[in-house]
C-alpha cells in the first residue's frame, strides 16, 4: 500500500489519504496526455482535485477567503517538489487539471516513473509532472 500524506492546514482536515487499490476505485477514473521529452503518453489515474476533495479540502463555492491561500506541495522520492494552488485546481476558478497517474500507455508506471506520477496537461514543459510521487502536503501560504 502506498500512502500519500496530506498534511492539513487545519486540524479539522484529515492528516493523510491512503492511495491503495480501494481509494482510486471510489473516485472517478480520469485520463490525460503526458507530453515530456518530445513524446506523448496516454495516462490514467484520478484527478488531484478529486483527491483533495475526498480529503476534505474545500472546493467550489466553499473555496473562499483563507482557503484561497492553500497550496498542495507534491514531493517526489528524490526530494523534488512542486506546488499547486488549491484555487488553481478548482473547476470554478483556475480549472487546471492535474492527474495523479498510475498507468501510461495501458501499463503500470515503470519504477523510474512510479508507482505514481503527476501529469499536468497543457504546460509547455513537464517540470511539474512529478515522477515517483511520494507525498502531497497541504500548507497555507503565509
Amino acid at each position: 500500500m502506498l500512502a500519500l500524506a496530506l498534511f492539513a492546514a487545519s486540524a479539522a482536515l484529515p492528516a493523510s489519504l491512503p492511495i491503495d487499490a480501494a481509494t482510486p476505485a471510489r473516485l472517478p477514473a480520469a485520463s490525460a496526455t503526458l507530453t515530456a521529452h518530445g513524446q506523448s503518453h496516454a495516462c490514467t489515474g484520478v484527478w488531484l482535485a478529486d483527491l483533495a476533495a475526498a480529503a476534505g479540502l474545500p472546493a467550489g463555492e466553499a473555496l473562499r477567503g483563507p482557503a484561497l491561500t492553500t497550496l498542495i506541495i507534491a514531493e517526489a522520492a528524490d526530494g523534488y517538489r512542486v506546488a499547486f494552488g488549491l484555487a488553481e485546481l478548482d473547476a470554478k476558478l483556475g480549472n487546471r487539471p492535474v492527474l495523479v497517474a498510475s498507468a501510461c500507455d495501458g501499463k503500470p508506471l515503470a519504477a523510474a516513473d512510479g508507482p505514481l506520477r503527476l501529469v499536468v496537461p497543457g504546460e509547455a514543459r513537464a517540470a511539474r509532472s512529478v515522477r515517483q510521487l511520494k507525498a502531497l502536503r497541504v500548507v497555507a501560504a503565509p
